[in-house]
């Protein structure tokens, strides 16, 4: 099962899970309120310069972040000109940059954060809410494993753009279909790995 965690000592690492996870609601519900103006260019690329900064602070290097970066390009392009021809360039760099903000930390959270610990402050959570027929473990784990999978489907993207690009294939609709069986393959490889620890 693919995984991006990286034990270390960094602030981030140290920062409970439910701290992290509780931070990355907090910025995702105040991004969903920044309007898509151009009033709004300055503070989001400035958010974006932020998060980028934080990798290196929280422990991680130039690679990992670099890393980040290239899955994120293909997403980043074909949103960004979606945005300039239908919207406004505004509105691409505020919404684009909103979404890079988002996956950017999803990966930082991810990478300095175990899926046990996750699971653990999910699970803690959802536990008052088992009298009502809530399986708190694997609701838990359902989420934690979602988390995790921002940035492996965001290298998915990559990967079948590069496949597309050396087959001398245009971008087009076309993309979704090798990326669906990617992540499929992914998602029975983890059902797989659960099946195995008994987590079926």
């Amino acid at each position: 099962m693919i995984s991006l965690y990286r034990p270390g000592s960094g602030f981030l690492h140290r920062t409970p899970a439910g701290v992290k996870l509780a931070l990355l609601a907090v910025i995702a519900l105040g991004l969903s309120f920044v309007p898509p103006t151009s009033g709004a260019v300055l503070p989001v690329s400035g958010a974006v310069v932020a998060v980028s900064a934080l990798f290196l602070v929280a422990g991680f290097d130039v690679h990992a972040l670099g890393q980040a970066w290239w899955r994120l390009r293909w997403l980043i392009l074909l949103l960004g000109a979606a945005l300039v021809i239908f919207v406004s360039v505004p509105a691409a760099i505020v919404n684009t940059g909103r979404v890079v903000v988002l996956l950017l930390l999803a990966e930082l959270v991810t990478r300095s954060t175990s899926m046990s610990a996750l699971m653990e402050v999910i699970g803690r959570l959802l536990r008052p809410l088992r009298p009502f027929g809530v399986d708190p473990e694997a609701v838990a784990l359902i989420l934690s494993l979602t988390i995790t999978m921002v940035p492996v489907v965001g290298g998915f993207v990559s990967a079948v753009r590069e496949a597309q690009e050396a087959r001398g294939v245009r971008l087009g609709p076309r993309m979704a279909v090798p990326l669906l069986v990617r992540t499929l393959r992914h998602a029975d490889a983890v059902g797989e790995a659960l099946a195995a620890r008994g987590l079926d």
